[in-house]
C-alpha cells in the first residue's frame, strides 16, 4: 500500500516493510524541503546529506559559498548510495540527530 505524502515526488517501485517510511509506513511529513547530495551511507538505514547554498557577506556585498551536513533516514524502498542527489522532508525527530526523512531520490550526477 502506498500512501500520498502531499507532495509532488517519484514513488519508489520497491515496497519496504519501515515503520519509517513515508511512503509505506505510518511516518508523517511536514515542514521543509531541501536537496543535497549524499556524503556518507555507513550508518544504518541514515545517510548524511550535505547542501551547498550562499550567504550574502553585507559589509562586502558579496556571497560565500557554505555548507551543512544534515543526518536523514533512508528507507529501504529508496536506498540512497553515495554521490546520488536525493530530496529530504522534514519528520518528527527519529533520533538524537536524525529530523529528516529521503523521500526522493535522483541517479549521481554524469551518469545518464
Amino acid at each position: 500500500m502506498k500512501r500520498d505524502i502531499g507532495i509532488d515526488v517519484k514513488v519508489p517501485e520497491r515496497e519496504c516493510d519501515d515503520v519509517n517510511c513515508p511512503f509505506h509506513g505510518k511516518l508523517p511529513v511536514r515542514g521543509q524541503i531541501i536537496e543535497g547530495v549524499v556524503v556518507s551511507d555507513r550508518a544504518a538505514k541514515t545517510v548524511v546529506v550535505q547542501r551547498t547554498y550562499l550567504k550574502k557577506i553585507w559589509k562586502y556585498e558579496r556571497y560565500e559559498p557554505r555548507r551543512s551536513k544534515i543526518h536523514a533516514h533512508n528507507p529501504p524502498c529508496i536506498s540512497a548510495r553515495v554521490g546520488d542527489t536525493v530530496k529530504i522532508m522534514e519528520c518528527r525527530p527519529l533520533s538524537k540527530t536524525k529530523s529528516f526523512v529521503v523521500v526522493e531520490k535522483r541517479p549521481p550526477e554524469g551518469a545518464n
